[in-house]
């Protein structure tokens, strides 16, 4: 199978596709003894070279992590924050689909299949995710229907979502976007700001059987069934 150059330094571990890219325009990457380019394909008999040393990439993984409160979900943090990737294996390297905030917790992907992780994350396939939230005062029926029917952010109209009460001031809250703090907009734009915020669903998966920090690899099943579903 053909793979662009950063897509297979990425897969090998050596670095972020946007890291791999400077590695590639400063010379420090061959293909079969030749200067690598952006736009460089290989394939598998392709020998890939960094700074003269062999590498080849590493299998597919794919992790459920039960992400806990206070980690950042990125590769590294130049504040030195604890992050997800420090939570699972180092091999093969990993990053996460998509992010969390920080204070929130539940479910989180982390792969090197570049190919999924860019569909899971796409707007255009729509995948379903599910938050319990810990609002401030007691949201009513009109508060749920404005989020089931679209809330108007600064940046648009939220596509329909599905919304329902589980508690006084907890609501269950399904989306299927990806804007950058979307639910905690969606709910302060109805009155009601978040307290406490855990993803429980992530494209059919969830972290029930999970301990904060805790992770598992998925089955095959589970990997076909994303693959499908996106």
């Amino acid at each position: 199978m053909r793979m662009r150059l950063n897509a297979y330094l990425a897969r090998a571990g050596v670095a972020s596709r946007r890291k791999a890219d400077e590695l590639i325009k400063a010379g420090r990457v061959t293909v079969n003894a030749e200067p690598g380019q952006l736009n460089t394909f290989v394939q598998s008999h392709d020998i890939v070279e960094v700074d003269g040393v062999a590498v080849a990439k590493q299998r597919l993984a794919y992790l459920l992590l039960h992400k806990p409160a206070g980690v950042v979900t990125t590769a590294s943090d130049p504040q030195a924050r604890p992050t997800v990737v420090d939570l699972v294996p180092r091999i093969p390297r990993v990053v996460p689909v998509g992010r969390l905030d920080a204070d929130t917790t539940g479910v989180l992907l982390l792969t090197n299949d570049g190919e999924l992780a860019h569909r899971l994350a796409h707007p255009r396939y729509g995948v379903e995710k599910t938050y319990v939230v810990e609002v401030e005062g007691m949201p009513d029926d009109g508060a749920l229907r404005r989020l089931q029917e679209g809330v108007e952010l600064e940046d648009g109209v939220t596509a329909p979502a599905k919304a329902r009460r589980l508690d006084d001031a907890v609501v269950e809250l399904t989306i299927h976007e990806g804007r950058n703090h979307q639910v905690k907009r969606m709910l302060a734009a109805v009155g009601h700001p978040v307290v406490r915020l855990h993803r429980s669903g992530y494209a059919g998966l969830g972290v029930d059987d999970l301990e904060p920090g805790a992770w598992r690899e998925l089955d095959a099943v589970e990997v076909q069934h994303l693959r499908a579903g996106s």
